[in-house]
């Protein structure tokens, strides 16, 4: 199968695409895209493979009709599904690009590395769908200012779930108040400090930093930092306090779920994927807001977060490729990603969904929009993880060996910032 760019262009995405803005499509490839529109006319047989969550095959039946019915007139077409993960898409798709799907769904921290590798295009359409999506899913989609993707869906990141029989709206706007009506309550808090994703909240709005470095791999760190209003110290100690309270519960999601379902947890940090749970556990009790304030260094820190978006891709290897992008903007139309959240929960990307009458009446959608002020977008290289997990973990169980804070701060940011 031959590939619609030249080689030259994986060259140039690793050399400079990567972390700047992309220049304009060659005109040999703009011929292409002309020749390849020859493809759409009528009763041509097309056929498409499609690569999304295997939870998401109902969805996406029902949205292949819709696109048959559409352009019935200019093709025949066999579309099939295959389930592939959307958090495992990139490392199936590299093993063999050309033998890859047509049309794959994909988690947005895999961007960076399908570009370089050449397996996505710049979308032809660009404009358009820039203007029809939330300004930081159209950001989790490009390369510099590149469009390379379909925003699909804005709804991976994490914020406070709680019961409202024990809090109030103002109840839940600080670390410190949430801790105490738990302990008068002798209930839990849980927050998973074993993932590096969740500790992030309580460095991103310090100050300190963390993030990827330009060689697209290793990673650069300040989160051990001795300068500054907030030192890396002071976020440990923050840190120690929370865990010191006997209702701070350090848990995964089945701790987290099984103690709402008990009775015995009454807020936790989680994302929309526990929302139907949550709603089916608590009823009229269940509440959704962004994350709270913590003390730290004798002043209120919002809790940060990690954003994270479902994109939809069109194989450069394509085939079929001027259909397959046709399916992938079709998927992701304003009125399919209603559908989407309609069957699945999953919060809309498009402007249009985003502001509809029942995302907003939302509360899990609603708290993370509401968060998306204090989030960023995960851009993180490998080594980031484990150091973190580390950290936190001794974090979470008190310091026990009553190691100097600094020292570990300097050993987890040595670790992240390995080559």
């Amino acid at each position: 199968m031959s590939k619609r760019f030249g080689i030259f262009f994986v060259t140039a995405v690793l050399t400079t695409a990567l972390f700047g803005c992309g220049g304009v499509r060659e005109e040999n490839d703009i011929a292409d895209t002309d020749a390849a529109s020859q493809n759409t006319s009528k009763n041509k047989d097309v056929e498409l493979v499609v690569w999304g969550a295997e939870e998401d095959e109902a969805l996406l039946q029902q949205i292949f009709e819709s696109f048959q019915e559409e352009y019935k007139e200019q093709a025949n077409f066999n579309i099939t599904f295959a389930p592939q993960s959307e958090s495992g898409c990139k490392d199936a798709l590299m093993a063999d690009l050309e033998a890859g799907a047509d049309v794959f769904a994909f988690a947005d921290d895999q961007l960076n590395t399908l570009v370089a590798a050449g397996a996505l295009e710049p979308i032809e359409n660009a404009d358009q769908i820039k203007s029809q999506n939330l300004s930081g899913a159209v950001e989790a989609a490009c390369v510099g200012d590149v469009l390379y993707a379909y925003p699909l869906t804005a709804d991976n990141g994490y914020f406070l779930y709680y019961n409202k029989q024990y809090f109030n709206e103002n109840d839940i706007k600080t670390f410190d108040r949430i801790l105490q009506i738990a302990e008068e309550n002798e209930k839990k808090i849980t927050m998973d400090w074993s993932s590096a994703w969740y500790v992030y909240a309580f460095f991103g709005n310090t100050g300190l930093e963390v993030g990827l470095n330009d060689d697209g791999i290793t990673n650069y760190c300040t989160w051990n930092g001795t300068d500054g209003d907030i030192k890396g110290v002071d976020v440990a100690n923050a840190m120690l306090s929370i865990s010191r309270s006997p209702s701070f519960l350090n848990t995964q999601e089945p701790g987290f779920l099984a103690g709402i379902q008990d009775g015995s947890v009454i807020a936790g940090v989680s994302g929309v994927w526990n929302a139907v749970a949550m709603k089916e556990t608590l009823g009229a009790n269940y509440g959704a807001a962004k994350l709270p304030t913590y003390t730290c260094a004798n002043r209120q820190i919002q809790m940060a977060s990690f954003s994270g978006y479902k994109l939809i891709g069109v194989n450069a290897y394509s085939k079929q490729y001027i259909w397959a992008s046709r399916l992938a903007e079709w998927i992701s139309n304003e009125e399919n990603q209603q559908l989407r959240f309609e069957l699945r929960g999953q919060g809309p990307a498009n402007t249009n969904a985003a502001a509809s009458a029942s995302v907003q009446d939302s509360p899990a959608i609603t708290a993370l929009i509401d968060q998306s002020e204090f989030s960023c977008l995960q851009r993180i290289g490998g080594n980031f993880w484990d150091p973190v997990s580390a950290f936190a973990t001794n974090m979470a169980n008190g310091n026990p060996g009553g190691k100097r804070l600094q020292e570990q701060l300097d050993t987890m940011v040595e670790g992240i910032t390995a080559p």
